[in-house]
């Protein structure tokens, strides 16, 4: 039976490599469709822990995963050999940035091998991490092509792009956001659409994987510039004494040529980051400069020296030094209300204060203990309850993340200094011995 007559009756077996904040979600969808879902991950502990129907992943509930386990469609496993047994591999890795800010493709490297050694004809591979235009034919194909096999005749090649937003409650759910594919042939994207088509709501095939893979850099490199333009603003205002957010509430008034973004202690999350230094490195491929994106780079990456800067000038005007002062990092998490700390700003944070001799500490509920990370250890670092006690027995507390979940009335009523970098304490500022916006 060919792939498009088996999707058409949810007969064909999905494989979703990489069961992380992209793929796990997708795995769900594609389960709840009435797919056989295989879900592929070299790290044993969530194979595990999907295994008995927990979820790894906070905001996504447990009944997600107890759903996946109950309805007998989906198999979490390490053994790549496995993929043998499926008609399409999507594949969900990381794409992060080497040491100079280039791309790192290991994981898609090594996960098209994988690939690669059990490919058969007929199957399709999508590609779904983020990336610069021309990797999913010219790597992710040219891996596979070392089966023997051709791309286009063989077996089918397309790229869509993920698009997650943490936490988001309207429109947070998988299926309800749009989707874009776009094929390597015009056959692989037939394919790919058709199989998104049968998960989600709404599916755009677009001429080729080349436009996808940069509507994707597009879509992130848009909110990267903005966020560094009120960044900046932030930055201006201050030194006129001028409050940014009753700026930026008083711009959003206006219905047309107006788009509100926030400011903050500087960028975190897998995407915004991470993939505008794609198109950046694409772009001197073929000899050109991205100077708009390392500006934005420039000040974004900035933002964490600024806070550190505002939160010793605090503690000075208090007559104290950074070195020995008792701070309070509200928020790990780096968007708030979910457990998601990749590249968040607060880690950031804590080491630089702790750098400058400081005793930090932190609280996050949703994050009771820091997850490990590439490129951060705060392994001995674990959340403080938010309490009166913690808060009057501390010099400062700087805000990296405005949870729900915070009882601000607590630290308005005990805090003796409060760095707020998200403007999470409002109007209740004025209530506070030293209040300084950061």
């Amino acid at each position: 039976m060919k792939l498009l007559e088996k999707i058409g009756d949810r007969s064909a077996v999905v494989g979703v490599i990489g069961l992380g904040y992209v793929g796990l979600p997708l795995a769900s969808a594609l389960v709840r469709a009435g797919y056989g879902v295989l879900g592929f991950d070299t790290d044993g502990d969530k194979i595990d822990a999907l295994a008995d129907g927990r979820n790894y992943i906070g905001h996504l509930g447990e009944a997600m995963t107890r759903e996946m386990k109950a309805s007998g469609r989906f198999q979490p496993t390490g053994d790549f050999d496995r993929l043998a047994e499926v008609d399409a591999a999507i594949i969900c890795v990381p794409t992060p940035l080497g040491d100079h800010n280039e791309p790192d493709l290991r994981f898609v490297e090594s996960s098209a091998k994988s690939v690669s050694r059990t490919l058969r004809p007929g199957q399709l591979v999508v590609l779904e991490s983020t990336t610069f235009p021309g990797t999913t034919r010219e790597i992710l194909g040219g891996v596979l092509e070392e089966s023997g096999l051709k791309l286009g005749e063989d077996f089918f090649v397309a790229f869509s792009p993920e698009r997650q937003d943490p936490g988001r409650e309207e429109g947070g759910d998988v299926r309800q956001i749009p989707k874009l594919v776009g094929g390597t042939c015009s056959r692989s994207g037939e394919m790919a659409h058709a199989l998104y088509s049968s998960v989600l709501d709404s599916v755009m095939l677009v001429e080729n994987a080349e436009v996808a893979e940069a509507a994707k850099l597009l879509e992130n490199v848009f909110r990267a510039v903005n966020i560094a333009l009120v960044n900046e603003m932030k930055v201006i205002l201050d030194a006129m004494g001028i409050d940014v957010w009753k700026v930026i509430e008083a711009a959003a008034t206006k219905p047309f040529g107006f788009m509100k973004f926030t400011p903050g202690p500087g960028l975190g999350g897998h995407c915004i980051p991470v993939d505008p230094f794609y198109l950046t490195w694409a772009a001197r491929r073929v000899g050109l400069a991205t100077k708009f994106i390392e500006l934005a780079g420039e000040i974004n990456t900035q933002m964490p020296d600024y806070v550190v800067n505002k939160t010793m000038l605090a503690l000075n005007e208090e007559g104290m030094s950074v070195r020995g002062a008792r701070i309070l990092v509200l928020g790990l998490a780096y968007k708030p209300d979910v457990d998601d700390v990749r590249e968040s700003p607060a880690v950031t944070l804590i080491e630089r204060f702790a750098a400058l001799g400081a005793e930090v500490q932190y609280s996050d509920p949703h994050v009771p203990k820091p997850p490990r990370m590439r490129e951060h250890d705060l392994s001995s670092y674990e959340s403080r309850p938010l309490t009166s006690e913690l808060l009057a027995g501390v010099d400062v507390v700087v805000v990296a993340t405005d949870h729900r979940a915070f009882d601000w009335d607590l630290v308005v009523e005990n805090a003796k200094i409060v760095v707020d970098t998200r403007n999470a304490l409002g109007d209740r500022a004025d209530s506070i011995g030293r209040y300084v916006r950061a």
